[in-house]
């Protein structure tokens, strides 16, 4: 009773002898209660549980320990620190020391001690075992075992972020409850992981969350997006509907809002055609997902189904064609598909009705060339096309004419012993036989070129080409007047050249003249007539 009263008297000195607290320390551990009491010689060391529970008294140099704590108490009597050992929950609380110096001085201080459990068992639960985006609420419940627990929720390597409003946390001792109402695909892209922690010790779960949350179809579409306006029947064109979703989707497809017998995401044009669509219509396709069961349809594409030019071929006159005589029916034909374009090429290059002689028909199909004439002879082609195929066909046109004025290619002079040559020739459909005459006697030679292998000087005359056609019966002739010269005489220079010649040599001759008299007017001396 003596020394409460001295306590009462002396409580508010040494108020800092004990660390503040809470001190913390595991189950079944120990833990030591430091002082910061120095040089003081304490004579009396009293530890007081919560107040009332006597721990252990130091005095005289005796140690007390209370029957609830022997043999887990010891104290250090220098300094008035307190060792508990093989710590139970029901140690935690407010630890009192009040001391008494050799002096007299009372010193006190109290402290907080926290047992703690160590963090176990932690694990993830989910009310539901999948979830449907938008149309969910997932509930994820942490829980653990331990003392003072909190928890922490880790979607990959990022914190889970809660927005009071969709996404929240409640938390109670023992568990964290993580909800997520209208569930996106991205809240749990995962794994989830959960922390647990106090004081001392953290644990975070040991399996990865992760939950499947279904979604879509998104973004249906179909490619190609812009299909051209007609398809080539047979063509390998196909559509593909594509969409975002989980699990896949599957697929229907329309034809004007009709829908079409299939359920793959790829449309043939066998599967149109089966269908009977050929004409100008507008396709789609709309995407279900089994799970969420929502279906989108995808933007329209349109086209139609065209069939492709098979052939064509030209009729044309299968006759002998006379030139101002003869008239010309080219027929274009067509087999197979729609023919849309019809043109018309000669040689090439497109064929107009540039002259009255060439008419077209309305369709474009044949043309008309009335009179023929030699400039129709040619290659004469035929193209017909439409929106999907180009073919076509041509024809070789020959118009007979001529032969018209022939001409007569050679030497007027040349040399006795010289090779000569005679070339004649005339525009002429067929190509027109040729005789020759010297002086108006024929010669045996009805080749294009006359041969003279060595002239002679009787071989001087006039020469005559005479070019037939034996279909048009037409005879040309033309004249050639060769001079057969003696041996060198067509070597010298040229007249122009000998006159060059000449007025150099005058020119020269009179610089030399005037030299000589300008000399000899310097060297002889004059005599005066004086």
């Amino acid at each position: 009773m003596c020394l409460c009263g001295l306590f009462s008297a002396g409580c508010c000195v040494g108020q800092g002898i004990l660390p503040e607290g809470p001190v913390a320390a595991l189950v079944g551990g120990n833990v030591t209660l430091k002082t910061t009491i120095t040089d003081q010689n304490p004579s009396v060391i009293i530890w007081t549980f919560n107040g009332q529970i006597s721990v252990a008294t130091f005095s005289s140099g005796n140690l007390k320990v209370a029957p609830a704590y022997t043999g887990r108490v010891s104290l250090n009597p220098t300094d008035g620190s307190l060792t508990l050992s093989a710590l139970k929950p029901g140690d935690s609380g407010d630890y009192i020391l009040n001391v008494i110096t050799s002096d007299g001085t009372t010193l006190a201080g109290e402290t907080k001690l926290q047992v703690v459990e160590p963090v176990s068992d932690v694990v993830i639960k989910s009310n539901v075992p999948d979830a449907i985006e938008y149309n969910s609420t997932v509930i994820l419940t942490c829980s653990a075992k331990g003392t003072s627990l909190s928890f922490k929720w880790i979607n990959g390597s990022m914190p889970i972020v809660f927005d009071s409003t969709r996404i929240t946390e409640i938390k109670t001792n023992l568990s964290s409850m993580l909800t997520i109402k209208n569930v996106l695909r991205t809240d749990l892209v995962g794994p989830i992981y959960c922390t647990a922690s106090n004081s001392l010790t953290t644990k975070t779960t040991t399996t990865p969350f992760n939950l499947t949350v279904y979604y879509g179809p998104d973004d249906v579409t179909i490619r190609p997006a812009n299909p051209p306006k007609f398809v080539q029947a047979g063509s390998t064109f196909n559509l593909t509907c594509s969409a975002s979703s989980l699990p896949p989707a599957s697929f229907t497809w329309y034809c004007n809002g009709t829908m079409i017998g299939t359920s793959s995401s790829i449309l043939t044009l066998d599967m149109i055609k089966a269908q009977g669509y050929t004409k100008a219509a507008n396709y789609t396709c709309r995407a279900e997902n089994p799970k969420s069961k929502r279906n989108v349809a995808s933007p329209a594409v349109s086209f139609a189904i065209m069939e492709g030019i098979s052939s064509v071929k030209i009729i044309g006159p299968t006759g002998v064609l006379i030139a101002d005589n003869s008239t010309a029916n080219l027929s274009c034909q067509a087999t197979g598909g729609t023919v849309g374009d019809i043109d018309w090429l000669k040689d090439g290059k497109p064929l107009e009705p540039s002259s009255p002689r060439v008419v077209f028909a309305a369709d474009g199909s044949s043309i008309l060339i009335s009179p023929l004439q030699k400039d129709d002879n040619g290659r004469f082609t035929c193209r017909v096309s439409n929106d999907v195929s180009s073919k076509e066909a041509h024809y070789i046109m020959q118009v007979v004419y001529g032969p018209e004025q022939p001409t007569i290619k050679a030497d007027k002079a040349v040399e006795v012993n010289q090779r000569v040559e005679l070339t004649c020739s005339a525009p002429s459909v067929p190509p027109a036989n040729y005789t020759w005459k010297l002086n108006g006697t024929a010669t045996t030679t009805t080749a294009a070129v006359f041969i003279i292998t060595s002239a002679a000087y009787k071989d001087t005359g006039t020469y005559t080409c005479e070019a037939r056609n034996i279909i048009t019966g037409k005879t040309t002739t033309t004249s050639h007047n060769l001079s057969v010269r003696g041996e060198g005489t067509l070597d010298g220079l040229s007249d122009g050249a000998i006159a060059g010649i000449v007025i150099a040599v005058i020119i020269a001759v009179a610089v030399v003249v005037v030299g000589v008299w300008y000399y000899c007017r310097q060297k002889v001396p004059m005599s005066s007539p004086y």
